[in-house]
């Protein structure tokens, strides 16, 4: 998968093409796809009967025109509310059913998704191509079984980024990638130590949000491999 591959590049649509299209809808990732993005990222929450739908926030106020936690709606409910121009909020399964061979990042937004995911990548047979993140370690257990793939926790990236900068970074065995964002704080995630050790690790790095190509170049050049934008259309002028 092109999302494992420390040789590859990918250019991943960080919620679609979420910098001029409703982010984490069916039309974003369509139009993510268009301009050239290899991959999608997406974030997954619970709805109040147990399906898992595409949304960021805990809350539908600011990406839809309902309000109060996701988590309080079924998922009947979710689909009535407008996610922005008329997109409605999809659900996990009709995004793996109308892109069946796009590789995808999906984010948990909170642990108790974490077992219908694993069953929907199943029912899909999507194991190969999708990478599974969080920030929660509680949400990322379930995937550390045989055939699936997933991202290093925060916690696992502090202890991997520490010791990369004191030469004893660990393997990780249990996480294969690493999705995260160049700072975090006043902290430099994203530096050559950094990128340097997961190299030898056998673990891409994938970085999240850049939207200046200067900045996007700058980073491939240090040796990451993914560059997650909501503006895919504009980094297809990036260099190897």
């Amino acid at each position: 998968m092109i999302l494992l591959d420390r040789s590859a590049r990918p250019l991943i649509a960080h919620r679609g093409a979420s910098g001029d299209y409703p982010e984490n809808t069916i039309l974003a990732f369509e139009r993510g796809l268009s301009f050239g993005a290899d991959a999608i990222e997406l974030d997954v929450r619970l709805s109040a009967d147990a399906v898992p739908v595409v949304i960021h926030d805990r809350d539908l106020d600011r990406t839809t025109d309902g309000s109060g936690p996701v988590g309080r709606h079924t998922v009947e409910e979710l689909s009535q509310f407008d996610a922005g121009s008329g997109e409605r909020i999809p659900t996990l399964d009709s995004v793996l059913g109308k892109f069946p061979t796009v590789p995808l990042i999906i984010e948990l937004k909170e642990a108790r998704v974490a077992r219908p995911v694993v069953e929907l990548i199943g029912r899909h047979g999507a194991a190969g191509r999708v990478l599974v993140g969080s920030f929660e370690q509680d949400a990322l257990a379930p995937f550390n079984a045989p055939g699936f793939c997933r991202a290093a926790s925060r916690r696992e990236t502090a202890r991997f980024w520490l010791g990369s900068h004191l030469a004893w970074a660990p393997r990780g065995r249990s996480y294969h990638a690493f999705t995260v964002p160049e700072m975090h704080g006043r902290l430099k995630v994203v530096d050559e130590a950094f990128v340097r050790w997961a190299y030898r690790r056998s673990k891409p790095v994938h970085v999240w949000t850049v939207n200046d190509l200067a900045e996007a170049q700058r980073l491939r050049n240090m040796g990451v491999q993914g560059i997650m934008t909501d503006f895919p259309e504009r980094m297809r002028k990036l260099s190897a």
